[in-house]
């Protein structure tokens, strides 16, 4: 078995609970964005926003790998967007595992912040297609990791 950890540290275990998947079948580059997206929400508003990219509701910012990405309405600094539907579904996964996580440790639901979400990429799987002439091309695919942390913080933002 391979032996990973968290890219996050410094956290306090007490008032911090963590999630992640491995070996994601997910563009990295989609799922980078999606992530920097959801850093900083509640866990409410972080899931509700997933469901509404799911749904292509609401574009995510695209601020890396931009360069033929189209503008799309309802975005404010960064106007290029997507909606990377595959990349949203995973995170949600892993956002609900985090919330699991934290109800079996006993935190309350309504004060939880996505202070971490990252991802990077994993493995590739490594595929030839033959090709005429006994040449072969390349079909490579790179696998995903993505991990959050979620925080119980003391006070609650927003609509109360």
């Amino acid at each position: 078995m391979p032996n990973w950890g968290y890219s996050a540290t410094g956290f306090d275990p007490d008032l911090t609970v963590k999630a992640s998947g491995r070996e994601l079948r997910v563009s990295p580059k989609a799922a980078r964005e999606v992530c920097a997206a959801v850093k900083g929400m509640m866990l409410d508003e972080a899931k509700e926003f997933l469901e509404q990219v799911i749904a292509k509701k609401k574009p995510v910012p695209f601020r890396r790998h931009k360069k033929k990405v189209p503008h799309r309405r309802g975005l404010q600094k960064f106007y290029c967007g997507r909606y990377p539907v595959k990349a949203a579904q995973k995170l949600l996964e892993v956002l609900e595992n985090a919330e699991a996580n934290a109800i079996y440790r006993g935190f309350d639901l309504e004060s939880l912040r996505v202070v971490h979400a990252a991802a990077y990429p994993g493995t590739k799987l490594k595929r030839y297609i033959p090709r005429a002439r006994g040449r072969a091309t390349p079909k490579f695919e790179t696998l995903c990791h993505m991990e959050v942390v979620l925080e119980q913080t003391g006070e609650r933002t927003g609509g109360e």
